[in-house]
């Protein structure tokens, strides 16, 4: 049977001397061979790196045996490494770009490919999946990491394998499934910011040998980062309740039901406000608000609202007869959002925007699974549907237009416009292995998508109606208390054959090679924000090219992983703002913008130096750009552009030392830097609101108890209290700002875990 993912670390007693592990690092960084490399080493290493299974491929494997740029997290990393939610992974993984949006929207990028916007009628560039369920919306997908199993992060198209095409990549978040053991856990942590976060498991048998349950809770809350002049409170707080409760069902070796049922609430007492980074005119004042020098500082009236909830439930049947298995899974999840957001950055009601927004989704895969000596085959059907309905628009009364430089006409806004969109995807995969000699493996993969959508639209004006609040249009809207009514029904079809060939060859026992190519694909859709027509946007497709390499060296203390890539990347699409030259109103536009060449390489590198030191470093490099751009009035801008969430260069490097003296459980030392080079955040590339290269260090403390029952930690994160901006708005087309989203300044705090 396919057993579930699991890692563990194998002991050992000796370990390597410093100055060899110099002359490895240096040697891998000068192009040396691996055996080169490997011979400056001790021959009486006896301990080992840690082994990692992972699932990325649906058949149980050996990290370092998967043809795949894949980096993969166990619980007790993620636990060592505090990481609380997705956007802590940004730093653990090579060309990895992830972070909280402006409407708590996951923002992931993979090898330069993504999608920044937070709107429902696009789709995201990487998949997010949650016990093996694609989560179709970016809300409700920035996941806090509960009681997880483990973490896979898969860089390049997937889709042969399992569930929704993505074009740029895939995160895959397992939870920790039940078992027949008895035991649980209680963590508390406590950190500045009055931060307070409580988790509890517990785990056992139900039914002795047959049934196995498991239930997870965490509460987590903070102040604000942010300190709110207009109201003197704090600004992008956190109050959030999660849980998960999942049982196993296992009559026999040849047949198990996995359920698994979650829910999250998200209600903080204030939206997340961006800081402004240029001035704006007020029309209030009849003159400017200037940037606030400190980052953390706003003042701002329209923050008070944002509510995201969450639940789902999926239904996993496995069968398992002679060399098959056959596998279901069944899942719902719903979603619903709410937000206030100031995108005036000020005082003023001049760009409040809100967002409710209700979701849906239902999806049903079958697989045929199937593993000989000689074939491995992954197949399945998959079926998507989607419904969501979205409420939003503008709270600006105080909005003007600029009809000549510093002459400003004020230009109230009330309006509201309802999208009821369906989304449908069906898709035929298979993924087939077999040897061609020996040591020569090849791969061939196919998916045929059909992918559907449908929308109904609606806007309405309530400017000078007494209507003045979004719940007010939200009450009224389609009664005929609003005017100038506009709409339109639209649907459209895409149909798409992504192929994938790998090759990969056994050097040894502890080192392969591989090739591969694949083909990528997103579906089109319809913009939005539009509501007095429909404005249609094609696929994205992607054709990316890639070489890499998985090594164990010095008996297996060294893991070495690379991979280079290649993207040629056509018909993406951008979102950008940008104003009407004869009316001079603001216009949100999504389009499929042109092509882009994007090309890259990343290494991955753990190292047991000794009996008490590890070490750790991953490397990312990104280059390449636009081919082609278009933008206003047609034209070709792709020298003046840089691609978004794309750094050329990011990297950590880290270590973790266990102090031998200390004989009463096990206490140890973590320490690393993180490193980003520049960054264009919009697609404007923004000077403004570009990033310069930054690093972020972080350090902790962690102490385990001789018996395993108790655990405590220290720890620091941004430690040089940098401030850096992670996302950004750039209006200045309209009303004339560019808004800047900071990360977490320095914080720290204390866990204590108790086992039971």
């Amino acid at each position: 049977m396919i057993a579930a993912t699991q890692s563990h670390r194998v002991s050992s007693t000796k370990g390597i001397p410093r100055h060899t592990l110099s002359l490895l690092i240096a040697a891998v960084l000068s192009g040396h061979s691996y055996a080169e490399a490997e011979s400056t080493l001790s021959t009486e290493q006896n301990k080992k790196i840690e082994r990692i299974s992972v699932t990325a491929t649906r058949q149980t494997e050996n990290l370092q045996d998967v043809a795949l740029a894949v980096t993969a997290l166990s619980a007790s990393e993620l636990e060592k490494m505090n990481v609380q939610d997705l956007g802590d992974l940004a730093s653990h993984v090579p060309n990895l770009n992830l972070h909280s949006g402006d409407a708590s929207n996951a923002v992931i990028y993979i090898r330069g490919i993504g999608q920044i916007d937070s709107i429902s009628f696009n789709d995201p560039g990487v998949g997010v999946y949650l016990d093996d369920v694609y989560l179709g919306r970016v809300q409700g997908a920035f996941l806090d990491v509960v009681d997880p199993e483990q973490i896979e992060v898969l860089r390049g198209p997937q889709g042969t394998l399992y569930g929704r095409n993505t074009i740029g990549g895939a995160v895959r978040f397992s939870s920790a499934k039940p078992s027949q053991d008895n035991e649980g856990y209680v963590s508390v942590a406590l950190g500045n910011y009055n931060a307070r976060t409580i988790k509890a498991s517990v785990n056992g048998a139900l039914i002795e040998d047959t049934l196995s349950g498991r239930f997870a809770i965490a509460k987590s809350s903070r102040d604000g980062f942010s300190e709110n002049r207009y109201n003197n409170r704090d600004d992008h707080d956190k109050d959030t309740l999660a849980w998960r409760g999942s049982l196993l069902y296992q009559p026999s070796e040849n047949f198990s039901a996995y359920l698994v049922v979650d829910g999250s609430n998200a209600s903080p007492s204030s939206s997340r406000t961006p800081h402004r980074e240029t001035p704006i005119y007020s029309v209030i004042k009849e003159g400017y608000y200037a940037p606030e020098e400190d980052p953390f500082v706003v003042d701002v009236n329209y923050n008070d609202l944002e509510e995201l909830d969450t639940s789902g439930a999926s239904l996993t049947l496995e069968y398992l007869t002679g060399h098959s298995v056959f596998k279901s899974i069944t899942a719902r999840r719903e979603m619903e959002y709410r937000t206030h957001l100031d995108l005036d950055a000020t005082p003023d009601a001049s760009f409040g925007i809100f967002n409710f927004e209700d979701q849906q989704q239902i999806s049903q895969e079958f697989q045929w699974l199937y593993k000989d000596d000689q074939f491995s085959l992954v197949s399945g059907l998959y079926y998507f549907n989607e419904d969501d309905l979205s409420f939003g628009g503008s709270v600006a009364p105080d909005f003007f237009v600029m009809v000549s430089p510093d002459v400003y006409l004020p230009w109230p806004v009330i309006n509201a416009g309802e999208r009821d969109q369906e989304n449908t995807s069906s898709a035929l995969y298979a993924n087939l292995s077999w040897p061609l000699t020996e040591k020569l493996d090849v791969t061939l993969g196919a998916r045929y998508t059909i992918e559907k959508k449908e929308v109904t639209s609606k806007g309405e004006e309530f400017f000078g109606t007494g209507v003045t609040t979004a719940e007010e249009m939200e009450a009224v809207f389609g009664t005929g208390i609003g005017y100038s009514p506009t709409g339109y029904s639209a649907s459209k079809e895409w149909k798409e054959f992504t192929p994938k060939v790998v090759f990969d060859y056994t050097i040894s026992d502890n080192s392969m090679v591989y090739l591969s190519a694949g083909k990528g694909f997103k579906s089109g859709g319809f913009n939005g924000r539009i509501t007095s027509f429909a404005q249609p946007f094609e696929p994205e497709t992607l054709w990316s090219y890639e070489i890499g390499s998985k090594s164990l060296l010095n008996k297996q203390n060294i893991r070495l992983n690379t991979a280079a890539f290649f993207n040629d990347y056509k018909n993406f699409q951008l979102s950008r703002f940008s104003i009407d030259p004869d009316t001079g109103a603001f216009l949100s536009l999504f389009e499929n913008a042109g092509k882009a060449t994007i090309y890259g390489a990343e290494m991955e590198l753990e190292a047991v130096a000794s009996d008490n030191l590890t070490l750790n470093l991953n490397l990312g490099y990104l280059g390449g750009g636009y081919d082609e751009l278009i933008g206003d009035f047609g034209k070709e801008i792709s020298d003046e552009k840089e691609l978004v969430n794309s750094p050329k260069w990011n990297g950590r490097a880290g270590f973790e030392y266990f102090f031998s003296a200390f004989t009463q459980g096990e206490f140890s030392l973590r320490a690393s830097a993180a490193y980003r080079s520049k960054t264009y955040l919009t697609v404007s590339s923004s000077e403004v609101l570009a990033q310069s290269g930054y690093t972020l260090f972080d350090m902790s403390l962690h102490y385990r108890s001789a018996d395993d029952t108790w655990e405590a930690s220290l720890y620091g994160k941004n430690l040089g209290d940098k401030r850096y901006r992670q996302h950004g708005f750039d209006l200045s087309a309209a009303p004339g700002v560019q808004l800047g989203y900071y990360g977490a300044p320095r914080t720290y705090g204390i866990n204590l875990k108790y086992k039971f």
